[in-house]
């Protein structure tokens, strides 16, 4: 295959985590010819809080996903705490479950390939240009032209930069840039426990996932890290062990010998859902806080979202004008206020005067912590 020769395709897709694996899969079942394009090669890890919403699991059973409770462990409770050590202990409904990213989507390309989608491992998309009504996506030598493209690739990429999105070509400072880190732990805490510990600009969220391990994620502003000679395990010694709940993992939780992953210049500022008639899912189309701990689950409802529509306009159903100020209603219409409500949440997390306030808040009123909690979640999908 040469430039000069595209491979024509109904769907092309960039990027293959939860919102391309989704939307591929159920494009392919719908009979569309469907490339994706993933930088990576399967199984691999990504930097993720690795707790889904209940609202998530019929979905996956869908896709013939079958997570039992036996190996994915249930999670029922939310633990909280400010810096200082104050801590909230409440029921979390409807709850969720745990699995890594690296068994997800691994099991998400097998579905994949088992509908026919062409997956394409190993291969970085430079460019999606849109030529006389067809997307034309190239990577590398390779070129593919499609009927409809769909950006999965994350929370930054090239292609922003391409597409000259906002979020992008804005250099904030250090004090609205995020750095998230993630490690693989093994640690004392109530399987069926999601905890979220505060810190000085940051929060660290700690449950359990498949294997007997904790994901341990944590996101911070990069000025932390540079008053710390952007040294990681300075950084975690000074000012997350400021808690003691995070001083009590990082002294008593097993971190193995593998190094954690990371990733910088992470935005929560709001992004447009189209971009040159790219459908945007996932974090491409917005990135949800993590103490929200939906954003997978919005993803791949995303994803579900974009393929319904999809599968209309390649059936010649409705036009392209129409798909897309439809995905972009039906996508603010599902999420927007999840985003916000995350955003304002946000506001208090991080913040030790804050936070305090809000867990005091919280230990006095239940049904506070209870309506907290609906913002963040949605209906099954």
């Amino acid at each position: 295959m040469t430039v000069e020769q595209p491979f024509e395709t109904d769907i092309a897709i960039a990027g293959g985590g939860l919102a391309g694996l989704s939307a591929a899969i159920l494009l392919a079942r719908q009979g569309h010819s469907v490339v994706l394009l993933e930088k990576n090669e399967y199984p691999f890890h990504r930097v993720c809080g690795e707790y889904i919403s209940e609202e998530s699991r019929p979905f996956l059973a869908s896709l013939g996903l079958d997570l039992p409770a036996t190996t994915y462990p249930l999670i029922r409770q939310l633990q909280l705490s400010a810096p200082a050590g104050l801590s909230l202990l409440t029921d979390l409904q409807p709850g969720g479950f745990g699995i890594s990213r690296y068994r997800l989507d691994d099991l998400l390309a097998q579905q994949a390939r088992a509908a026919g989608v062409r997956l394409l491992t190993g291969l970085k998309v430079d460019a999606i240009q849109y030529r006389n009504g067809k997307q034309e996506m190239q990577a590398g030598k390779l070129r593919f032209a499609a009927k409809l493209a769909l950006g999965c690739f994350g929370k930054r990429s090239n292609l922003d930069l391409g597409f000259k999105r906002p979020f992008a070509i804005h250099k904030p400072g250090k004090a609205g840039n995020y750095i998230a880190v993630k490690y693989h732990v093994r640690y004392d805490q109530p399987i069926d426990t999601i905890a979220l510990h505060n810190f000085d600009q940051g929060y660290c969220g700690i449950s359990a996932v498949e294997n007997n391990q904790y994901c341990l994620c944590y996101l911070t502003i990069a000025d932390n890290l540079a008053r710390c000679g952007n040294n990681i395990p300075q950084m975690e010694a000074t000012i997350l062990a400021q808690n003691p709940f995070l001083r009590n993992i990082w002294q008593t939780a097993d971190f193995g010998d593998r190094k954690p992953i990371s990733i910088s210049q992470v935005s929560f500022a709001p992004k447009s859902t189209l971009e040159n008639h790219v459908l945007m899912i996932g974090d491409a189309a917005g990135l949800i806080t993590p103490l929200c701990g939906n954003g997978m689950s919005i993803a791949m409802h995303g994803a579900k979202l974009a393929a319904g529509l999809g599968d209309s306009f390649l059936r010649g159903k409705i036009f392209r004008s129409v798909l897309e100020a439809q995905y972009q209603r039906q996508w603010k219409q599902h999420f927007g206020r999840r985003l916000q409500a995350g955003r304002a949440i946000q506001y208090f997390f991080g913040n030790p005067r804050l936070s305090n306030w809000l867990l005091r808040a919280g230990r006095m009123s239940p049904a506070l912590t209870r309506f907290l909690i609906k913002q963040t979640h949605g209906e099954n999908f």
